[in-house]
């Protein structure tokens, strides 16, 4: 059984990582001179799993964060063409977030960030190593239930 200092340490370890995964990720979004915040680049991939494009209020819930902070990152998405505002077909009030050609150009660099500051967070593992560190993390990500299926769960994002 875990002590609980055991418990906070790894969670200590956990946050951590998450941090350098951030820093890293970061640095690697600046040397593409993409100009795009870590929360606008989860946004981008977030709209990439719809088939259609969401309302905002879909958005927000999808993302976890309330409506405004959604308006803040679409208005600095759109100002730089990566996304627009179109209305909704069947309701002209209803007001749609979808890509542009441009929001989905940057969408490839993002990945090919991402997969580059992967490569630098996991450098130290070996092949086997990786394979149980992504067991562990599924768990962990599912919380003991179906993959995908928690809440805010933006599904699998492909890279």
């Amino acid at each position: 059984m875990n002590s609980p200092d055991a418990d906070g340490l790894l969670a200590e370890q956990l946050l951590r990582l998450t941090r350098r995964v951030h820093r890293i990720q970061k640095r690697h979004l600046e040397a593409r001179g993409l100009g795009i915040t870590p929360a606008q680049s989860r946004l981008l991939r977030t709209l990439a799993h719809y088939g259609s494009p969401p309302r905002m209020a879909d958005l927000a819930q999808r993302l976890e964060v309330v409506p405004r902070a959604v308006t803040t990152l679409v208005d600095g998405l759109e100002a730089s063409g990566k996304v627009r505002r179109v209305p909704d077909p069947s309701n002209r009030r209803v007001i749609r977030i979808e890509l542009t050609d441009d929001g989905r150009l940057a969408l490839r660099e993002l990945r090919g960030a991402r997969r580059a500051a992967a490569e630098d967070i996991l450098a130290p593992l070996t092949g086997e190593q990786r394979e149980v560190l992504g067991g562990l993390l599924d768990t962990l990500i599912d919380g003991g239930t179906a993959a995908g299926t928690g809440p805010g769960d933006a599904g699998p994002v492909a890279d």
